[in-house]
């Protein structure tokens, strides 16, 4: 099982760059547990990559960039309401994002620099402005569908809250589910936008009932089963207390 686990301290000293990047942290946010299907290899690259970036390239940088990719993502969207082929643009959008989003935090650790909770806010405020840039561009290559697109906007801005709420509770910011996590996402956009380049626009607009419908099933298991974890967790410190 690979995983990044939030807290504790790891000294900057550290010999190994997996224990700075993927040890306990002093922060519970500065950390995610992540069992992704793609963590393995995506450790491999964190290898290769953090020791290569520029000296005057900094983690904040990286967070910052966010919102230019998601103002991107919204144009290039509009573009291809007329012309399918500047989807390749929005997936361009979408590698460039998981570079930035992936690293700016991992980053951070391996040089040491401090800010874990800056970095937290910013970060995750802007991953909901980058969501919220891919559904708008949905919206625009499919007008007619507002509403549909603000309901998928509503279920996935749950897993989301759910995310935050479940670190707030147990202290474990848990960011895949079922081996399906933030990478294993962009990927199947990635594939989408290719698809609907490749075929046209009109699967896309029948597509997305079924994706709010299967989006709130599968946030109603998640929280069926968080909520059977924190009350087995009340019940336990409950006993504890009273056999004091």
């Amino acid at each position: 099982m690979q995983r990044e686990i939030a807290s504790g301290s790891i000294g900057a000293d550290t010999p190994d760059w997996s224990a700075r990047v993927y040890g306990k942290q002093r922060f519970a946010g500065a950390g995610k547990t992540n069992e992704g299907l793609l963590v393995p290899l995506e450790r491999r690259l964190a290898q290769f990559v953090l020791p290569r970036v520029p000296l005057w390239l900094e983690t904040y940088h990286l967070t910052l960039l966010t919102p230019a990719w998601s103002i991107l993502m919204v144009a290039f969207s509009y573009l291809a309401g007329r012309d399918v082929r500047w989807l390749w643009m929005v997936n361009l959008m979408i590698v460039f994002h998981y570079f930035t989003d992936h690293f700016d935090g991992k980053l951070g650790k391996y040089r040491n620099t401090g800010l874990c909770k800056w970095g937290f806010y910013l970060d995750h405020l802007f991953d909901y402005v980058f969501l919220s840039s891919i559904l708008i561009g949905y919206a625009l290559l499919i007008q007619g569908s507002l509403f549909v697109v603000l309901l998928v906007l509503c279920v996935f801005s749950a897993f989301m809250f759910h995310t935050f709420l479940m670190l707030a509770a147990t202290g474990e910011f848990r960011v895949s589910f079922s081996r399906f996590g933030p990478t294993e996402l962009r990927i199947a956009l990635i594939i989408i936008n290719a698809l609907l380049a490749k075929f046209g626009l009109r699967p896309l607009k029948g597509a997305l009932p079924y994706v709010a419908f299967f989006g709130v099933v599968a946030l109603g298991v998640l929280a069926f089963r968080a909520q059977q974890k924190l009350w087995q967790s009340d019940m336990q410190a409950k006993e504890a207390a009273n056999t004091e």
